[in-house]
This record gives C-alpha cells, sequence and structure tokens, in this order.
C-alpha cells in the first residue's frame, strides 16, 4: 500500500483527550463547523469529525476523535487511541485539577501509540482569565517538560482555535514526509532517478520534490 503522502490520499487520526468538561467537544464543534454549544452535554464513548485542511496546495483529511473525559467511560475510549497520530491534550485554565491530571492522560496515550505521536497540550477557556487557576508559564513548563506543542484556546470566543489544530496536522504531515523521505523505496526511486537523469529524465524525482520540500 502506497503511502499517504506518495499518492493522493491523506487522513490523519488526531485525538483529543482530558478530563470531562474541559471544553473538547466546543472546540471540536468550534473547528469543524464554527460553532458553540452553551448547552454542551457530556460525551458519551467517542464521538468524531472530519475536516479538510489545505497544506502545500493538498487536501488533508483531519479525521478528530472526541473521547469522553469521564472515568466510567476510560475502558471503552482507551481503544481509540490506537492509530492516531496526534493527540489534543487539553485542560481548563480555570480547574487547577484538570490540569494536575494531565500527567495521567499523557500515560494512558503513551500506552496506546508510539512516540512519534505529534502532541499538543491546550489551555482552554482562556476567555476566562479573571478565574484563571493555572498560569500560561505553568502550561509552558509542563509542555516543554513533556516535549509537546502548547497553546491557550478559547473554543467560546474561537481564540487559537483553527491554529491549535492546523500546527497538529501540519506537523503530522511533515513527519508522514520525512518517513517517505527516509523510506527504502523512496532512496530506492531517487537511485533510479538519478540515472534517468542523466538520460535527460527527471519526473519522479520533480513529483516528490513538490510533495516533500
Amino acid at each position: 500500500m502506497d503511502s499517504p503522502i506518495g499518492g493522493e490520499e491523506y487522513l490523519f487520526k488526531i485525538v483529543l483527550i482530558g478530563d470531562s468538561a474541559v471544553g473538547k467537544s466546543n472546540l471540536l464543534s468550534r473547528f469543524a463547523r464554527n460553532e458553540f454549544d452553551t448547552n454542551s452535554k457530556a460525551t458519551i464513548g467517542v464521538e468524531f469529525q472530519t475536516q479538510v485542511v489545505e497544506i502545500e496546495g493538498k487536501e488533508v483529511k483531519a479525521q478528530i476523535w472526541d473521547t469522553a473525559g469521564q472515568e466510567r467511560f476510560r475502558a471503552v475510549t482507551s481503544a481509540y487511541y490506537r492509530g492516531a497520530l496526534g493527540a489534543l491534550v487539553v485542560y481548563d485554565i480555570t480547574r487547577k485539577g484538570t490540569f494536575d491530571g494531565i500527567k495521567r492522560w499523557l500515560q494512558e496515550l503513551d500506552t496506546q501509540n508510539d512516540s512519534s505521536i505529534v502532541r499538543m497540550l491546550v489551555g482552554n477557556k482562556c476567555d476566562l482569565e479573571n478565574i484563571r487557576e493555572v498560569s500560561i508559564e505553568e502550561g509552558k513548563t509542563l509542555a516543554e517538560a513533556e516535549g509537546m506543542f502548547f497553546i491557550e484556546t478559547s473554543a467560546l470566543d474561537a481564540t487559537n482555535v483553527q491554529t491549535a489544530f492546523e500546527i497538529v496536522i501540519r506537523e503530522i504531515y511533515n513527519n508522514m514526509s520525512r518517513k517517505v523521505l527516509n523510506s527504502d523505496s523512496y532512496k530506492a526511486e531517487l537511485s533510479a532517478n538519478r540515472v534517468s537523469l542523466s538520460n535527460g529524465s527527471g519526473s519522479k524525482e520533480s513529483k516528490f520534490g513538490s510533495c516533500c520540500s
């Protein structure tokens, strides 16, 4: 099967994880539909949305899974982490307990995925600055310690929501591009191209060049 970067299909699975009521569902609905539900109910099990993003002139489909934060659904949702290429790990900046639980979520994520998964720490509800319990510095420090991207968002007023998802999607795309560049099949094709270039043909190399530059 061809790598998605070498073919026409780009489908990246991304999971949203974090404690209940940190705003995962509203982050997803804001990104996918530009909507915010003030009466949003707790997610039961797992739901997902597919959103198309353009990267380097190519359409990338992000299949984003919104997982339940409540403890009783953990056994059900953990299976859905498998195969994810990216994760947004979300806490509520107004509830310190949701931030303290991040390491537990990261441990759960790590048991289901390899170390190459793109992870972003997201401090949601930054519109509620007046009741903040977690500082920006605390978020940055944890993200740096865990080797994660970091951003603060507001699903309510759309602050940084698009940016957060696009950073993760773009980084997955870049990782996949590097894998294609480093694969034996690519190296073999590149070697064949060098031979064909001496005969005046360079079409395949230019194809990869435009894809993976």
